[in-house]
């Protein structure tokens, strides 16, 4: 198999993760609606989840453009990648939002939606919306405005050879990480300069390392991952902890190191049983299980509540059956309509220039995962 089967396990946990998050605030309205009581789990800090997806993008976008470094066009297919891989499924979400948000105003909470606001969230730019948040219109697409950044500084270093195109992002995004620390900007710019961004340099640190040759075996990738997990289980990111970190080492870093016991594995997986096959698939699915997995928590939600099961399966009960149903949605939703209509795109953008050798490179890179706000924001993500 082509594919790194552990970095493809690790997405779907991490999707996971957020789906989560998500569902436990739902599970409390079912309490409150039958049985009264509920406690979320604060076993890990589950917004988590968006840390691990930025390193796997660092990652990713290293490790599979790897024909593209230092070739005529490669930035052009590496962008028309992206935007296909990214763009049509979160304008089709992002759209289903608008018409929900017109339908049903009560639903959401954004209030008047203005022409500028609505055209700035289908863009990525990264502004402050009618309630005062810097958020997208769909809020989990704030992940996205990082990503949607991060690959346009990743094109411009194409041109270079690999480690060198390495180096080139990872000091543009030091520098833009110390400027916002420095200087006061204004929106979109302080977006663009929060630390949060250095996780991407943690994911192609780690991709550099598996060119070179660098291999885990299985005793230290699981003493990695055990080590990231008690951080994450400390929560050293939360307000009350006894050494409190920002986010980018109180979560960026246990998701490099877990980012490290997945892809540094070495190769050559074949044989795999059904539970690690289901895991993968949700893995491929992960970018949709992010961006539907509050409607379909919320769908989920009304219906139980409606047939007067909440109160029998009581809100964990709930919990497990939203994720369940989320990640079918998601699988669903990957094949049926994701898939055909990134091929497709991808087919308009690259154009005929683009050779089948470099049409192999980044087709199962993915983004996804996010947490409720992006960072020192309070908001809903959920619609």
């Amino acid at each position: 198999m082509s594919k790194l089967l552990h970095v493809q396990v690790l997405r779907a946990l991490a999707a996971l993760s957020v789906a989560m998050l998500h569902a436990q605030f739902d599970a409390g309205v079912v309490a409150q609606r039958t049985t009264g009581g509920f406690r979320p789990s604060e076993m890990f800090p589950w917004a988590a989840g968006v840390d691990v997806f930025f390193v796997i993008s660092g990652f990713i976008m290293v490790h599979a453009s790897g024909r593209l470094f230092g070739t005529r066009g490669g930035r052009r297919i590496f962008l028309a990648h992206r935007v296909a891989r990214v763009v049509p499924l979160y304008w089709a979400v992002t759209t289903l939002y608008v018409a929900v948000a017109l339908a049903v105003p009560a639903l959401i909470n954004r209030g008047e939606l203005t022409p500028g606001y609505v055209l700035a969230s289908y863009l990525f730019i990264p502004i402050e919306g009618p309630d005062g948040h810097v958020l997208p219109l769909y809020g989990l697409g704030w992940t996205l405005n990082y990503e949607m950044f991060f690959y346009g500084l990743f094109a411009l270093a194409l041109g270079l050879r690999r480690s060198l195109a390495v180096s080139a992002v990872t000091v543009a995004l030091l520098v833009l990480v110390a400027a916002g620390r420095v200087v006061p900007l204004p929106q979109p710019l302080a977006f663009w300069t929060d630390p949060i961004l250095l996780e991407f340099a943690f994911g192609m640190a780690l991709a550099l390392a598996r060119e070179h040759g660098v291999r885990l075996g299985r005793a230290t990738a699981l003493a990695l991952a055990a080590v990231a997990l008690a951080l994450l289980a400390i929560d050293l990111g939360r307000a009350d902890a006894p050494l409190w970190l920002p986010r980018v080492l109180a979560y960026g870093v246990p998701a490099a190191l877990l980012v490290a016991a997945a892809a540094l594995r070495p190769g050559g997986e074949t044989r795999t049983g059904p539970l690690t096959r289901l895991a993968v698939a949700v893995g491929d699915a992960s970018y949709a299980l992010y961006l539907l997995h509050p409607f379909v928590i919320r769908a989920g939600r009304e219906a139980m509540l409606a047939g007067g099961f909440a109160g029998a399966v009581g809100p964990w009960g709930f919990v497990a059956f939203a994720l369940v149903l989320a990640s079918a949605a998601a699988l669903v939703v990957h094949r049926v309509f994701e898939r055909p209509l990134t091929a497709w795109t991808r087919r308009r953008l690259e154009g005929a220039g683009a050779s089948l050798s470099d049409r192999g490179a980044i087709d199962y890179a993915d983004v996804g995962a996010g947490s409720p706000a992006p960072p020192d924001t309070d908001t809903r993500a959920s619609p």
